[in-house]
């Protein structure tokens, strides 16, 4: 590889903090120029339109408000009522009318800012459980969110690629899914190319590597 991916965190708290913003913006910058027509053209992932999409990031907002909710209260509150909820929930988006759903992710995305700057340093360390029933600490939940708005923003298929990212944010990410998908050094041999290729082929996104191995999908 012509970079080096690693299998600990290279990542703190306020660079997760730092790329949600960014994310966002990147993210909103590119819904912003959709006209309405265009939210029914297809995203980059496969049987999803752009209206699945945003619907399924709006609802993201949403559910990791949820979490943020559970730490700042105290109260248990899951990011959803079942995962068959939150899939009747994104096909139910992708008929509700653009400019409703641009709407929907735009106060999603202002409520979960203003929710995630109310937390204290105290709050930010209670446990919460994810969608995949996973136990973390809240200060995970920026983390959750970036990877959702940058990786999604490529997912809209309208011309950002994963080398409209910021590197660090890309290490990072590369990092935490080589962790999950349990690829040892031994698996990464032969696989040489940019960081930006490098973080899409290991995301399950197309890419222009030579002779990398098919991985499934991921987020």
């Amino acid at each position: 590889m012509s970079v080096l991916i690693g299998n600990t965190p290279t990542r703190t708290f306020d660079d997760a903090r730092r790329w949600v913003g960014e994310g966002t913006a990147l993210l909103t910058s590119a819904i912003d120029d959709l006209d309405s027509s265009a939210f029914d053209g297809d995203s980059q992932l496969p049987g999803w339109t752009r209206k699945h999409l945003v619907g399924h990031v709006a609802a993201n907002a949403d559910a990791l408000g949820n979490l943020i909710s559970w730490a700042e209260t105290g109260v248990e509150k899951r990011m959803y009522a079942s995962t068959e909820q939150r899939n009747a929930d994104i096909e139910a988006a992708a008929t509700r009318p653009a400019e409703e759903l641009r709407s929907w992710y735009l106060r999603g995305a202002a409520e979960l800012d203003a929710a995630m700057d109310r937390l204290t340093p105290d709050q930010w360390e209670h446990e919460v459980i994810t969608a995949q029933l996973v136990t973390r600490k809240a200060s995970d939940v920026p983390w959750m969110r970036a990877r959702e708005v940058f990786v999604h923003a490529v997912d809209l298929g309208v011309g950002i690629t994963f080398a409209d990212l910021p590197d660090d944010f890309l290490l990072a990410l590369a990092g935490e899914i080589r962790t999950k998908r349990g690829l040892s050094d031994d698996d990464l041999l032969g696989v040489e190319g940019p960081l930006p290729e490098v973080a899409a082929w290991l995301a399950g996104r197309p890419h222009d590597l030579v002779d990398a191995p098919t991985l499934g999908p991921w987020l």
